[in-house]
């Protein structure tokens, strides 16, 4: 990483944590155009097939995504694929407690000279029907996250776990700690951590819809893993327990649930989604008890693209950063400022993925 990347990035961090989070994300901006020439860009994983695009008529989905994406069974890939370096993907299988999650796993390249470090990891959750690959390509956290040296996991649910690989947020055995997918997916994130150097105090998770309230139930059940999370379009923790809850929620918004304390944690919902209802973006907000709503900070925005935003900034009792919640008007249910290579992606909106490792970057685990 050159010096000038160097500097930019340490100036993000400290306007992050000063709470000036415009000239934070301009930063980090200036950073990533500013890298160094002749860097090859991060290979993406490879789209979903052309049918995934064909719609199932009657099957229920509880993220509202209906489209079928065909399980990709792929070999680690060769590292004679990419650039020069030590860039990878990886495809794997981690089994926890009789569950077994597939994942892709990207490593960037340490640059040349540089002494290995232990480096950030952000952990991506899908939507119903996605999977891995198709994730991945939609927010393209890793391409973001290459220059950055962050490394990036996207677990893939399997269909046998749930026919339209949705995470189980509704159900009460994959809301705690110690059982079903929370466990398995804390523990898949421990085991990247330890294999590939990670600094375990930069451990930090965020999803789209199903993938957005099962990273706020990761968020709840192991802030001793995660250090802040992000919710696109999802709901808050334990809104509902079993599918006619979780219909309602989605439809009409979840009941304000009890604070309580969380990690620092970046919301993004549309006002038009039709799919999950904004009032679950203000829902996950209201869920955190350690919050000073008093002196929230709010200011409104347009995307690159002109699109509408209105971004609310929280701090803690101690005025640190604790929370963000954007709201993206005349958004649908979609990753906002995705890239049209994947499914559910808004190219028009704000830069989700960029915002969300900025607002990471600016927090360590606390203890």
């Amino acid at each position: 990483m050159n010096e000038l990347f160097q500097r930019l990035m340490g100036e993000a961090t400290r306007l992050t944590r000063n709470g000036r989070l415009h000239e934070a994300t301009e930063a980090i901006r200036r950073a990533l155009r500013g890298r160094e020439t002749g860097t090859k860009p991060s290979a993406a994983p490879p789209p979903p097939p052309p049918h995934a695009h064909e719609a199932e008529a009657d099957a229920l989905v509880l993220d509202g995504l209906t489209r079928i994406v065909v399980d990709n069974d792929t070999e680690e890939t060769s590292p004679a694929a990419f650039a020069p370096s030590d860039e990878r993907w990886i495809d794997g299988r981690f089994a926890h407690q009789g569950r077994t999650l597939a994942y892709k796993l990207y490593l960037p390249p340490v640059p040349a000279g540089a002494v290995p470090s232990p480096r950030p990891l952000v952990v991506m959750l899908h939507g119903c029907t996605q999977d891995a690959a198709d994730f991945a390509a939609g927010t393209q956290m890793h391409a973001l996250a290459r220059d950055l040296g962050v490394v990036v996991l996207y677990p893939e649910q399997s269909r046998p776990a749930n026919p339209q690989k949705c995470w189980n947020w509704f159900k009460p055995q994959h809301q705690q700690r110690g059982r079903g997918e929370p466990a398995a997916l804390a523990a898949l994130a421990q085991s990247v951590a330890i294999e590939h150097g990670v600094d375990g105090a930069r451990i930090f998770v965020a999803g789209l819809s199903a993938g957005g309230a099962m990273a706020h139930i990761l968020g709840r059940c192991y802030p001793d893993v995660f250090a802040a999370v992000g919710v696109h379009s999802g709901l808050p923790s334990g809104c509902a327990s079993d599918v006619p809850s979780a219909l309602a929620a989605m439809r009409r918004g979840a009941a304000t649930p009890e604070a309580s304390a969380a990690p620092p944690t970046i919301v993004f919902h549309g006002d038009a989604d039709t799919t999950v209802h904004a009032a679950n973006g203000a829902a996950v907000i209201a869920a955190d008890a350690g919050l000073q709503r008093s002196s929230a900070r709010t200011v409104e925005g347009r995307s690159a693209r002109g699109q509408r935003y209105t971004r609310t900034v929280y701090g803690d009792a101690d005025g640190r950063s604790a929370a963000e919640y954007w709201q993206l008007h005349g958004a649908g249910h979609a990753w906002s400022g995705g890239s049209a290579e994947g499914s559910y992606t808004d190219a028009a909106g704000a830069d989700a993925s960029a915002e969300m490792l900025r607002f990471f970057l600016a927090h360590l685990r606390r203890a």
